[in-house]
Protein backbone atom coordinates (compact mmCIF):
# COMPACT_ATOMS: atom_id res chain seq x y z
CA UNK A 1 0.00 0.00 0.00
CA UNK A 2 2.83 2.35 0.96
CA UNK A 3 4.69 1.69 -2.30
CA UNK A 4 1.52 2.14 -4.37
CA UNK A 5 0.74 5.48 -2.70
CA UNK A 6 4.28 6.74 -3.31
CA UNK A 7 4.05 5.62 -6.93
CA UNK A 8 0.78 7.52 -7.23
CA UNK A 9 2.35 10.67 -5.78
CA UNK A 10 5.35 10.36 -8.04
CA UNK A 11 3.14 10.16 -11.10
CA UNK A 12 0.29 12.51 -10.24
CA UNK A 13 1.36 14.99 -7.56
CA UNK A 14 1.94 17.52 -10.36
CA UNK A 15 -1.83 18.03 -10.26
CA UNK A 16 -1.27 19.85 -6.96
CA UNK A 17 1.09 22.29 -8.69
CA UNK A 18 -1.39 22.93 -11.48
CA UNK A 19 -4.12 23.48 -8.88
CA UNK A 20 -1.93 25.97 -6.97
CA UNK A 21 -1.16 27.97 -10.09
CA UNK A 22 -4.74 27.96 -11.37
CA UNK A 23 -6.59 28.53 -8.10
CA UNK A 24 -3.97 31.01 -6.92
CA UNK A 25 -5.00 33.42 -9.66
CA UNK A 26 -8.36 33.78 -7.94
CA UNK A 27 -7.35 33.27 -4.31
CA UNK A 28 -3.63 33.77 -3.53
CA UNK A 29 -4.04 32.50 0.04
CA UNK A 30 -4.28 28.96 -1.35
CA UNK A 31 -0.59 29.24 -2.20
CA UNK A 32 0.22 29.46 1.52
CA UNK A 33 -0.02 25.68 1.72
CA UNK A 34 3.12 25.57 -0.44
CA UNK A 35 5.02 25.86 2.84
CA UNK A 36 4.60 22.07 3.03
CA UNK A 37 6.58 21.67 -0.19
CA UNK A 38 9.25 24.00 1.15
CA UNK A 39 9.70 22.15 4.43
CA UNK A 40 9.10 18.62 3.09
CA UNK A 41 12.55 18.05 1.56
CA UNK A 42 14.30 19.45 4.63
CA UNK A 43 12.22 17.32 7.00
CA UNK A 44 12.96 14.10 5.12
CA UNK A 45 16.64 15.00 4.80
CA UNK A 46 16.82 15.44 8.57
CA UNK A 47 15.29 11.97 8.91
CA UNK A 48 18.13 10.56 6.82
CA UNK A 49 16.10 10.08 3.63
CA UNK A 50 18.35 12.29 1.50
CA UNK A 51 16.56 14.11 -1.31
CA UNK A 52 13.83 11.47 -1.50
CA UNK A 53 11.17 14.20 -1.46
CA UNK A 54 12.61 15.75 -4.62
CA UNK A 55 12.47 12.56 -6.65
CA UNK A 56 9.24 11.04 -5.40
CA UNK A 57 6.86 13.52 -3.74
CA UNK A 58 7.58 17.06 -4.93
CA UNK A 59 4.68 18.29 -7.13
CA UNK A 60 7.03 20.35 -9.29
CA UNK A 61 9.38 17.40 -9.69
CA UNK A 62 6.40 15.28 -10.74
CA UNK A 63 5.44 17.99 -13.24
CA UNK A 64 8.93 17.96 -14.72
CA UNK A 65 9.03 14.13 -14.85
CA UNK A 66 5.57 13.47 -16.23
CA UNK A 67 4.71 16.54 -18.30
CA UNK A 68 7.76 18.61 -19.22
CA UNK A 69 9.86 15.53 -19.97
CA UNK A 70 7.78 15.12 -23.14
CA UNK A 71 9.09 18.44 -24.47
CA UNK A 72 12.50 18.81 -22.82
CA UNK A 73 15.93 18.02 -24.15
CA UNK A 74 18.42 15.59 -22.65
CA UNK A 75 21.53 17.75 -22.78
CA UNK A 76 24.19 17.89 -20.11
CA UNK A 77 23.55 20.55 -17.47
CA UNK A 78 26.33 23.19 -17.28
CA UNK A 79 28.57 22.63 -14.28
CA UNK A 80 28.16 26.22 -13.08
CA UNK A 81 24.43 25.62 -12.48
CA UNK A 82 25.43 22.86 -10.04
CA UNK A 83 28.33 24.71 -8.45
CA UNK A 84 28.30 25.47 -4.72
CA UNK A 85 28.75 29.20 -5.31
CA UNK A 86 25.85 29.48 -7.75
CA UNK A 87 23.58 27.42 -5.51
CA UNK A 88 24.51 29.50 -2.48
CA UNK A 89 23.73 32.70 -4.39
CA UNK A 90 20.35 31.30 -5.45
CA UNK A 91 19.49 30.28 -1.88
CA UNK A 92 20.46 33.69 -0.46
CA UNK A 93 18.68 35.62 -3.22
CA UNK A 94 15.49 33.56 -2.99
CA UNK A 95 15.32 33.77 0.79
CA UNK A 96 15.98 37.50 0.67
CA UNK A 97 13.18 38.08 -1.83
CA UNK A 98 10.86 35.73 0.04
CA UNK A 99 11.68 37.21 3.44
CA UNK A 100 11.35 40.81 2.30
CA UNK A 101 8.02 40.00 0.68
CA UNK A 102 6.70 38.44 3.88
CA UNK A 103 7.97 41.40 5.92
CA UNK A 104 6.31 43.99 3.67
CA UNK A 105 3.00 42.13 3.75
CA UNK A 106 3.03 41.10 7.41
CA UNK A 107 -0.53 41.00 8.69
CA UNK A 108 -1.93 40.84 5.15
CA UNK A 109 -2.85 37.23 4.41
CA UNK A 110 -3.63 37.87 0.76
CA UNK A 111 -0.37 39.77 0.32
CA UNK A 112 1.66 36.96 1.88
CA UNK A 113 -0.24 34.45 -0.23
CA UNK A 114 0.75 36.44 -3.31
CA UNK A 115 4.41 36.21 -2.26
CA UNK A 116 4.11 32.41 -2.22
CA UNK A 117 2.15 32.41 -5.46
CA UNK A 118 4.68 34.51 -7.36
CA UNK A 119 7.50 32.34 -6.08
CA UNK A 120 5.73 29.18 -7.30
CA UNK A 121 4.96 30.62 -10.74
CA UNK A 122 8.34 32.27 -11.37
CA UNK A 123 10.47 29.30 -10.28
CA UNK A 124 8.30 26.86 -12.23
CA UNK A 125 8.59 29.06 -15.31
CA UNK A 126 12.38 29.15 -14.93
CA UNK A 127 12.43 25.36 -14.64
CA UNK A 128 10.33 24.98 -17.80
CA UNK A 129 12.54 27.34 -19.83
CA UNK A 130 15.74 25.59 -18.71
CA UNK A 131 14.28 22.19 -19.61
CA UNK A 132 14.13 23.29 -23.24
CA UNK A 133 17.89 23.87 -23.18
CA UNK A 134 19.15 21.06 -20.92
CA UNK A 135 16.91 18.46 -19.27
CA UNK A 136 13.60 18.31 -17.43
CA UNK A 137 15.24 18.34 -13.99
CA UNK A 138 17.64 21.24 -14.55
CA UNK A 139 15.92 23.39 -11.92
CA UNK A 140 16.32 20.63 -9.33
CA UNK A 141 20.09 20.96 -9.54
CA UNK A 142 19.95 24.37 -7.85
CA UNK A 143 16.49 24.48 -6.27
CA UNK A 144 16.94 26.36 -2.95
CA UNK A 145 15.12 23.80 -0.80
CA UNK A 146 16.76 20.93 -2.65
CA UNK A 147 20.17 22.52 -2.09
CA UNK A 148 19.48 22.82 1.63
CA UNK A 149 18.31 19.19 1.73
CA UNK A 150 21.49 18.22 -0.12
CA UNK A 151 23.64 20.06 2.43
CA UNK A 152 21.87 18.32 5.29
CA UNK A 153 22.29 14.96 3.56
CA UNK A 154 26.00 15.57 3.11
CA UNK A 155 26.44 15.60 6.87
CA UNK A 156 23.99 12.77 7.62
CA UNK A 157 26.12 9.66 7.98
CA UNK A 158 23.10 7.42 8.49
CA UNK A 159 21.13 8.55 5.46
CA UNK A 160 19.47 6.01 3.19
CA UNK A 161 21.28 5.55 -0.12
CA UNK A 162 20.79 3.50 -3.24
CA UNK A 163 23.55 0.92 -3.65
CA UNK A 164 25.37 -0.29 -6.76
CA UNK A 165 26.24 -3.97 -6.45
CA UNK A 166 29.43 -5.60 -7.71
CA UNK A 167 27.44 -7.13 -10.59
CA UNK A 168 27.55 -3.72 -12.32
CA UNK A 169 29.21 -3.94 -15.75
CA UNK A 170 29.70 -0.16 -16.15
CA UNK A 171 27.54 0.00 -19.27
CA UNK A 172 26.97 3.70 -18.47
CA UNK A 173 23.22 3.58 -19.10
CA UNK A 174 22.62 4.81 -15.55
CA UNK A 175 24.76 7.88 -16.20
CA UNK A 176 22.64 8.72 -19.23
CA UNK A 177 19.41 8.23 -17.29
CA UNK A 178 20.30 10.29 -14.22
CA UNK A 179 18.69 13.76 -14.47
CA UNK A 180 21.03 15.08 -11.79
CA UNK A 181 24.23 14.29 -13.68
CA UNK A 182 25.37 11.69 -11.15
CA UNK A 183 27.43 8.70 -12.34
CA UNK A 184 26.04 5.69 -10.44
CA UNK A 185 28.50 3.14 -11.84
CA UNK A 186 31.34 5.07 -10.21
CA UNK A 187 29.95 3.71 -6.92
CA UNK A 188 30.18 0.04 -7.96
CA UNK A 189 30.13 -2.13 -4.86
CA UNK A 190 29.16 0.84 -2.69
CA UNK A 191 26.23 3.09 -1.77
CA UNK A 192 25.58 6.11 -4.01
CA UNK A 193 26.67 8.69 -1.48
CA UNK A 194 26.21 11.73 -3.70
CA UNK A 195 24.02 14.13 -1.66
CA UNK A 196 22.11 15.25 -4.76
CA UNK A 197 20.75 11.80 -5.57
CA UNK A 198 16.97 12.34 -5.63
CA UNK A 199 16.26 8.58 -5.59
CA UNK A 200 13.99 8.93 -8.61
CA UNK A 201 14.70 5.34 -9.66
CA UNK A 202 15.63 6.07 -13.27
CA UNK A 203 19.00 4.36 -12.87
CA UNK A 204 17.29 1.35 -11.28
CA UNK A 205 14.81 1.00 -14.13
CA UNK A 206 17.40 1.24 -16.90
CA UNK A 207 20.05 -1.06 -15.37
CA UNK A 208 20.18 -4.30 -17.45
CA UNK A 209 21.81 -6.22 -14.58
CA UNK A 210 19.49 -5.02 -11.81
CA UNK A 211 22.62 -3.87 -10.00
CA UNK A 212 21.12 -0.79 -8.39
CA UNK A 213 18.68 -0.79 -5.52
Amino acid sequence: MKVSFLSFLKKYSYIILIFFITAGMFNPTIALTAIICMLGPIFLALLGKGRFWCGNICPRGSFFDNVIVNFSRTNKIPSFLKSKIFRAVVVIFMFYMFGSGIYKNWGNTIGIGMVFYRMIVITTFIGIILSFFYNNRTWCNFCPMGSIASLISYFKEDRKNLTVSSSCVSCKLCKTACPMGIVPYDYKGNPIEHPDCIQCGKCINICPKNSIG
